[in-house]
């Protein structure tokens, strides 16, 4: 019989795993690296190590890597995880590279062209064009002088024919490319000492930790196959044939989830107390199982709007309101619209760590 457990203990397990309640760390023991670290926004991926205890201005430049992985996002990793978190986020399968890459699979069939083909083509002519850093627009204007019809696309904000951006950000992992932190528009450049192997998928040697499922299982857990393939972008059949063996079952007010056995003992460990200004981003928001941690219908529809996310106020592993930065020069002011009670101390102190990792200075946290 499985263990019935409840919101409460998942959301603080999750709170705990990804070390939201942590004090000091460094990246080498961060999990959240594990699975990578979307960085979006001014308060992405260091922001999300920052509220985990890391001193991100002690973080040595060679320390982290960004590559498009996840869902075709700008992510973050420890360059010491090179190449085996690359192998980690490669399409499991064709049909999961089909799925990857969205609309662009429609005429790559039609001319008898695999996904996992097709990816492949695209990084080759990537390599060879990337020899030094590269403005993505100057390296989408050469591919598409390169490619054949079935890998370009009309664009219609553009007004211009390109390759279909899925496999065009998808394809720079294979081609052993990264991208420089903190440009726009996005540079890309050659991985130093980094050989990418043609064809790969998901290597057997990957270390468990970097197995974005088992990953997920850890970070997110408890979950199902489907909230995992949900955030992968991935086929569930794809996503069930890589179910860990030592995932134990738990019951969540009537349905069946999972989580990796050595997690097992941390549920139930009691409410954990802190307060975090999580980035829009940031991986506790990421979970598949929206409905878990927001169940009113208008604090979901403001806290993951269409376009514009604001942060989220997160007090004792509850999501307590949505946050907004208001920056004016070397001035910042923080726009906090509540609707849980927290406390305005706890939360003025986060918002002065906010302040400090900008680099400005905090005037006023308006609080409504």
């Amino acid at each position: 019989m499985s263990t019935s457990v409840s919101r409460g203990d998942v959301l603080g397990f999750r709170l705990r795993a990804q070390q939201l309640d942590r004090a000091s760390g460094t990246t080498a023991d961060t999990a959240v690296l594990d699975i990578g670290v979307q960085d979006t926004g001014p308060d992405g991926a260091l922001w999300a190590l920052a509220i985990r205890g890391v001193d991100v201005s002690s973080v040595a430049p060679d320390d982290l890597v960004m590559l498009w992985t996840i869902r075709g996002a700008p992510h973050v990793y420890r360059r010491a995880d090179l190449p085996a978190a690359a192998a980690a986020v490669a399409p499991f399968s064709d049909a999961d590279a089909g799925k990857r890459i969205f609309d662009a699979t429609k005429p790559l069939k039609a001319a008898g062209i695999s996904n996992l083909e097709a990816l492949d083509t695209v990084a080759a002519a990537m390599r060879d064009i990337v020899k030094v850093p590269t403005v993505k627009g100057e390296v989408s204007s050469l591919l598409t002088e390169r490619m054949d019809e079935p890998y370009l696309r009309f664009c219609r904000p553009c007004n211009a024919t390109h390759l279909y951006e899925m496999p065009f950000r998808l394809a720079a992992v294979r081609a052993g490319l990264e991208l420089q932190p903190g440009t726009s528009p996005p540079v890309l450049e050659p991985i130093p000492g980094f050989e990418p192997i043609p064809g790969f998928e998901p290597a057997e040697e990957v270390p468990p930790r970097l197995d974005v499922v088992r990953a997920y299982l850890h970070l997110l857990g408890p979950a199902t196959p489907k909230h995992v393939a949900g955030y992968l972008d991935a086929p569930l059949k794809d996503v069930q044939a890589r179910w860990p063996d030592d995932a134990v079952e738990v019951s969540l007010d009537g349905e069946t989830r999972w989580l990796l056995a050595e997690d097992e003992t941390l549920l139930g460990s009691g409410p954990a107390r802190t307060t975090r200004l999580l980035g829009p981003y940031d991986l506790f928001l990421q979970a598949k199982d929206r409905g878990l941690l927001i169940d009113d219908a208008a604090h979901a529809k403001a806290l993951w709007p269409v376009l514009g996310r604001p942060g989220a106020v997160l007090v004792d592993g509850e999501i307590a309101g949505t946050w907004r930065p208001r920056k004016s020069g070397s001035k910042l002011t923080v726009q906090v619209e509540l609707w849980a009670q927290a406390s305005r101390k706890a939360v003025e102190g986060e918002a002065e760590r906010l302040a400090a990792f900008r680099g400005i200075t905090l005037t006023k946290v308006a609080m409504a």
